[in-house]
């Protein structure tokens, strides 16, 4: 299981006092109001970073980070991923699962049949929706309700669905 999550990604620089556009990867932006700290994976390391303030500006976040006072300090940091620890992620409801513990998990049937892996979840507003990718490469969207999504069993490492007619015709 994944021990880091990605809760948003430097998109570029917010003026010339170290300030970052941040878009974020998470169900609710305003999360980062309560961060003290996140770490910026560079891809050749994990750097903490102190978050100093938070502004939020149409669907982005704008922050600024301590130790970070001049567009030139920040700019090399462009396109890079912001993580939380799973302590520090948010506490999830019941039924509530984070994606990337979703992916790659084998999904069934109600009646044993294997239908594929999860392979991706895309998400529409109303409901997330499911994409798994059948043994020939096909694609099924399965919608993430309750009648459809039995359960998740992350231990088990599998998904228990009920195919709902006209999910399989194609």
């Amino acid at each position: 299981m994944e021990q880091m999550l990605r809760v948003g990604v430097i998109t570029s620089t917010h003026g010339v006092r170290g300030e970052v556009k941040v878009f974020p990867t998470t169900d609710d932006r305003m999360r980062f109001k309560k961060l003290k700290e996140v770490i910026l994976d560079t891809g050749k390391e994990r750097k903490p970073m102190e978050v100093e303030h938070v502004k939020f500006f149409k669907n982005m976040v704008i922050l600024k980070f301590k130790g970070f006072d001049t567009i030139n300090d920040i700019e090399i940091y462009k396109g890079k991923d912001l993580l939380v620890t799973r302590e520090n992620a948010v506490e999830l409801g019941p039924d509530e699962n984070f994606i990337v513990d979703l992916i790659g998990l084998s999904v069934v049937t109600d009646e044993g049949e294997e239908l594929g892996t999860l392979k991706d979840v895309m998400q529409t507003g109303a409901n997330d929706v499911y994409v798994v990718e059948r043994k020939d490469g096909k694609e099924i969207l399965l919608p993430a309700i309750k009648q459809c999504i039995l359960d998740v069993d992350l231990e088990a490492e599998k998904i228990t669905v009920h195919v709902m007619e006209g999910l399989l015709d194609l």
